[in-house]
Formats: C-alpha cells, structure tokens, sequence
C-alpha cells in the first residue's frame, strides 16, 4: 500500500494520457454516424468537456454522470486506433479491464480481477454463450463490426442474472444510417510480426422504414514472434464472420431479424521444444521433428489446432405501449467447438452447445422523474460430445429470473436500484469411458437474490460523487463441476468438484468525476468480499509433489472466502486546444482469508498497470487533411507478486514497459471523408516480457536458454485502411 498511494498521485500530477474511458458519446441505433470530417472533428473538440453522455442504465439510457456504477465506453473510431488481434485485445487497456491471453487469437476479458464465468459479454442484446468456462475459450465476436462498447464494473445481475459478478462487456453494433441513406464501408490491416491481413465489407441503409445492415470480416495470420522464442508455433489462427440484420422501423417500434456466423481457427500453442536447441518441435506420425521456418510462417492449420463455429438468430422486437417501451427478445445460438491433435480430419475433443434465449421486459419513464423497468428471462441450453475425448460430460441447463429495478432524478441527486431473483438447474449424465465411469450423473439447483442501490449527486459544476452497494450472485458451471480429462488447448487435467455451492458477493463502490473544458478526472474505488470464491490450483500428492495424469498435471477446483479491493484513476488535461495530455492507473488486490501465506494471493489477478500517452492533432480542420494525430503511448505493467504459489500454479512477474507510437489522418472531399490511414507501433523497443495473465507463460522449459513458458509478442507495425462511401 505505501507504494500505491505515491503512485495514485503520480497520476493525478502527470499529464500523459491513453485512452479516454469515461468521455465518449455511445448510442443506440436511433443515433445516427457522422462522415462530414468537419462535424466529426467538433466532436472530438468538444468530448474533453462534453457532460451529457448516454449509456445502457438500469432502467433505459442514461446520462453517465448521472449514474452511480462505474462505467467506461469506447467508441469505433478508438477501437480503429489501437492495434488488436481480437475483439477483447482492442479494449483491455481501458482502466479497470485486462485480458487473459492464449496466444494472439484468443483473450478473455477480466474485470476488477475477475474473469471466466464472472463475466457476462452481451451482442445483439443477448447473452454470449460458447463454452466460456473453458482457459482458451474466446469470445466469438467480429470486432470489425462493434461500433461501441459499455464496460460495467461491478455486479450487474439485475439485468443479466447469475454470471455478472465481476460485471458486465455490452457490445452495440454499428449505429444504422439516417432514413433515407445508404452507406457502405470497406476496411483493410496488416500486422508486420505476425503476418495478419485483416478485411472488412458493411453495408447499411434505412430506406421506406426497411432497415439492414451487412458485413463479411476476415482475418488470418501466422505465428507471431519475439526476441526470445523466434516465431512461436501454434499462434498463428484464421478468422471469419459474416452477419446480417433486417427489420422494419415504425412509429409504433421495430422488429429486427438478426443472424451472424462466425469461424475461428486457431493454433494450440504447447510450447515444447528440442531440449538441445530450444527450437519448437510439432508432431510428425509417431514422432516429433523441429519446425521449420516455412512452417513456423506457414498460414495453414498446423497441429493441433482447435476450430470453433459459432451461429447466432436473434429476433429483437420492441412496441411503444403508454409511458414506455416493450422489448420481447428470443434468441438461439449454436457453438461448435474441436480440437484437433493428432489428425486434421478427426477430432479428439468435441463439443456442441445449443442455447435459447428469451427476454421480456418494460422500461416506462413515470410522473415525478421516476423511471421503473421490469422484466423476466432466462436461457435453455444443451451440450453434448461428440469426439471421443471427454473433458465434461452431456449435460443441460435452464436458467429463469425475474427482476425490477427502478431510479428517481432530482435536480442534483439520482436514486437507483433493484432486485432480481434467479434459479438454476443443471443436469448433467453419467458417461462410460472404456467400461469405467468417467462421469457419474449430477443434479443441482442453485437460486439466490442479486439488489443493488446506490446515488450519485452533482457537487458543484461539473464535479459528482458516486457511491454504489450490490449483492452479486454465481452458480458453478459445469467444468467447475464436472470436469475429468484432459485440456488439450490449457496443457492440464481438470478435476472438478461437484460439492461446489454458489457464489456471493458484497461490493461497495465509491467514484468522483470531475470535468471542465481543460479538465477531466476520474476515480473510482471499490471493495468486494466474495463467499465461496471457486478457483482452480494444482493438485498436489502427499508429500507436495506435482501430481501428472496422461502426462501433463493434474489441475482441482476448490472454494474459499475472498477480498478484492483496488481502483482505477485516470486524468486527461487539454492545456492548449490541440494537446491531449493523461494518465491511467488500475490496481485491484485479491486475497484468500484464512489461508497460509503461499495460498493467500487469488490466482490471475492483474499486475498494478500505469500508462500515458501524449497526442497532438496537428490538422483539426483542413480541407483535404482533417483529423491528422501523432500520439505516443507508454505502458508500465509494475511486478506482480502477490501470486497464487501453492503447488507452483503461479509464479511473481517481473515489470516491464511497452513504448508505442501512432499516426493518423482522414483525407477528406467537399466535407466529406474519403479515406482514413493509421499507422501504429507497438512494443517499439522489442521488449521481451510475459504478462501475468499470459496463460503461455507456464509452457515448458526452454533448456537451452533455463527460460520457462513462452513470452508475448515482440514488435509489430501495423497500417488500417478505411474506404467509406455514402449513397
């Protein structure tokens, strides 16, 4: 703690800044884009002091000052700022949000020091369902079309039931054009480290009422490299998506017809090597041979590698009734997920998941500056193998919950909160694997209240504090439950524990916001004590060895009571008009109460995280030039040692910096933009460093250098293209 504290002040003091969190305007589809460079450009001026930002509120939008979670956005046009290889990488730098990485392709979000199943991802405005329980199990989102996010810190169960613990990624699609209009918009990267050509085509219009929108993205590279490991095989994925929504708009509401498909390809990074080289090894028949070079830059499926399909139907439909507004949602996603080891056409392990989703609810703005929603829903789903590998059994689960949550607006203070109720059961069948029982038949229940209340009050002009209370609630999934095999993708043998009970959370939130037309900051502080906190650890023999199974070690799930505590403080100054100086601080500290020190520290907890960045907007207004930025980024990822150590299931990770540099322009046409180029740096320097949440960072043993695991990517150049037309 004496060491935070300076540097909680330190932030506050410095002016370098990166992202800008909490100062960006997200919509609804009703808000329309803007290509005029000169409209753009005035709202990018004025965002630095802009007060009235909408966001999904408990009960309808919401003016974000105006609510008491802590909630930070990120718009497209940042997204396309920042160089990514996934939906969850393009905005892990946000304060408070990290990744948990496996590789370039696949990263799951972690809020506050939570991640998996504590957190609920939301597209289409519904649930994302594709086996998140699993290590290497990504989010299968196209991020070619997101044209905002919301992160929601905190529980936010009472819209989106068990789950939503840690709190709450809403994904919205790119706003549709004014009626009338047509637009299409045609996109293009590449990454000089891994070799990704990434592509992109949208169309959209809103012509007689009819309303659509489409989009085909694609993206592959090959393995990625660093300074240490060269080109590292198994990273290297393919990725394609396409999406199509049509629907009607009308007076009395719309109804909107949604279906996506996307792919995914990756590559199982294992990390072995020759023991005399280091150089990696990948299987030939029976035997194993070192990979050679064309192979390593190879855009094939090499193995193993997994591939993941992923289909969504979402029909959204939403009638103007009185004061109000009825939404009626149902939903059905098809996740299939294989992995592929030792053949390209048989799978060993094998999954299939089937999902509904259905969603009633009514938001009404009352008398009074009251506004009162409500609403029930749930989801049916069914899993099923189909390889023959098993990791979980068959099983099916059905959710249902129902909720009201309600906010009273005065002239300064707005009240908020709820209720919600939900009820799990989940079933799972008993499996014979070779006459033994691999799996033995499982029925559990789970049910329990998720409330919230909280208040936020305008001090002064442009000052507002926050201060929020919330109950949070988590069912164990079924790999926490059930699990018995081998995870090929995570490099272990999952034990679960199907004595396992539900998880319950009390979190306090406590936040300052201040902005002004040179001035904007904003802190937020919380503290969570988490009952029956589920995690995974090795397990260990009698004598405190490493236990192997089938070769690789044997992982177990247990539970215990945790705290959380931390926060994220950032600062932007605009001392001139085109000078954008800030910085960001996120820290969060997880312990495990009454436990022995090597077991105190919660595992994958994000290392303490502080980054700046300076940008100059050298043309704000030109005529052919508009919106012409240089920016210099620099994130410091501070040690982490207050690690999970029992059984060696974690090691500290030492600091390290990350230097990143961008420039970009819109090139512009009677007012109206005709291209837009970014060319970004990052890791300038060619820093070799793992991050704590790397999952690769516990790969074997390089014995020719004694390093162990596998380090991040080295240094990458990438250029984005955009081509927007309007019609």
């Amino acid at each position: 703690m004496k060491k935070i504290f300076p540097l909680l002040l330190m932030c506050v003091c410095m002016s370098a800044t990166a992202m800008r969190p909490n100062l960006l305007v997200v919509q609804q589809e009703d808000v329309q884009e803007c290509d005029s460079c000169m409209e753009i450009d005035s709202l990018q001026d004025e965002d630095a002091h802009l007060h009235e930002i909408v966001v999904t509120g408990l009960t309808g939008n919401a003016f974000l000052h105006r609510l008491p979670a802590s909630v930070s956005t990120i718009t497209k046009r940042q997204m396309a700022t920042t160089s990514s290889t996934n939906v969850i990488d393009a905005i892990a730098h946000l304060p408070g949000l990290a990744q948990i990485t496996t590789g370039s392709s696949v990263s799951k979000p972690v809020i506050r020091g939570l991640g998996y199943n504590r957190v609920v991802v939301v597209h289409d405005g519904i649930r994302q369902e594709g086996q998140q329980w699993g290590d290497e199990h990504g989010i299968e989102i196209d991020g070619a079309g997101v044209g905002s996010v919301e992160v929601v810190k905190g529980p936010a169960g009472l819209l989106y039931g068990s789950d939503a613990m840690a709190g709450v990624l809403i994904f919205h699609d790119t706003p549709l054009p004014v009626r009338g209009q047509m637009k299409a918009l045609l996109e293009s990267e590449y990454h000089s480290n891994d070799g990704l050509v990434g592509y992109s085509a949208y169309f959209s219009g809103n012509k007689n009422n009819i309303v659509w929108r489409t989009r085909y993205s694609g993206r592959h590279a090959h393995a990625y490299k660093n300074r240490y490991d060269g080109y590292v095989l198994g990273t290297g994925f393919r990725e394609q998506s396409f999406a199509q929504m049509v629907g009607v708009n009308r007076p009395w509401g719309h109804s909107h017809f949604r279906w996506s498909f996307y792919s995914l390809v990756p590559g199982i990074a294992e990390g072995e090597r020759d023991s005399a080289t280091g150089r990696f090894v990948l299987a030939d028949g029976e035997t194993t041979r070192i990979a050679t070079h064309s192979e390593l830059k190879s855009y094939g499926h090499l193995l193993p590698f997994q591939r993941i399909r992923h289909n969504k139907v979402v029909w959204d439909n939403a009638l103007f009734l009185g004061p109000g507004r009825l939404q009626l949602l149902v939903a059905y996603q098809r996740n299939r997920r294989r992995e592929f080891e030792e053949s390209a056409s048989q799978a060993g392990l094998a999954l299939l998941l089937h999902t509904v989703h259905y969603n009633i609810n009514y938001q009404a703005t009352l008398a009074h500056d009251w506004e009162l929603a409500a609403g029930l829903g749930g989801m049916f789903q069914h899993s099923v193998n189909q390889g023959d590998e098993f990791l979980i059994p068959n099983y099916t689960q059905a959710d249902y919950g129902v909720f009201l949550t309600t906010t009273k607006t005065m002239k300064k203070l707005t009240l908020s909160g709820g209720v919600r109720y939900d009820r799990r059961h989940l079933r799972s069948s008993r499996l014979l694997d070779d006459g033994e029982e691999r799996f033995a038949d499982l029925n559990r229940h789970f049910d329990g209240f998720t409330a919230s209340v909280g208040a936020s009050y305008l001090l002064t002009k442009g000052l507002s504090a926050k201060l929020n209370l919330s109950r949070g609630f988590r069912t164990p999934n079924i790999s926490e439950l059930s699990s018995n095999g081998v995870h090929e993708g995570s490099l272990r043998y999952e034990i679960g524990n199907p004595q396992l009970n539900a998880e319950h959370s009390l979190q306090a939130d406590f936040g300052l916001h201040y902005v002004s037309d040179f001035v904007c900051a904003d802190m937020s502080l919380f503290c969570n004590k988490i009952y029956n906190y589920i995690y995974i650890r090795k397990c260990v023999s009698n004598e405190g060895g490493e236990i192997l199974m089938e070769d690789v070690p044997a992982y177990c799930y247990a539970a215990g009571d945790a705290r959380l505590w931390g926060g994220e403080l950032s600062v932007e100054l605009h001392p001139v008009r085109r000078l954008h100086l800030a910085s960001a601080f996120s820290w969060v500290k997880g312990v495990q109460l009454h436990q022995p020190y090597e077991a105190k520290y919660l595992p994958m907890i994000p290392a303490p995280r502080f980054t700046s960045d300076v940008k100059w907007d050298v043309i704000s207004e030109g005529r052919v030039l508009n919106n012409v930025y240089v920016k210099m980024t620099l994130e410091n990822y501070l040690r982490q040692c207050n690690c999970f150590l029992a059984g060696g299931t974690e090691t500290p990770t030492p600091a390290y910096s990350l230097l990143g540099f961008s420039v970009g322009a819109d090139i512009c046409r009677n007012n109206h933009r005709l291209l837009t180029v970014c060319l970004l740096a990052d890791n300038v320097t060619d820093k070799a460093y793992q991050s704590h949440l790397s999952r690769l960072k516990y790969a074997s043993l390089n014995y020719s250098t004694g390093r162990r695991g596998v380090y991040n990517m080295g240094r990458n150049i990438t250029v984005k293209v955009s081509f927007p037309f309007e019609f």
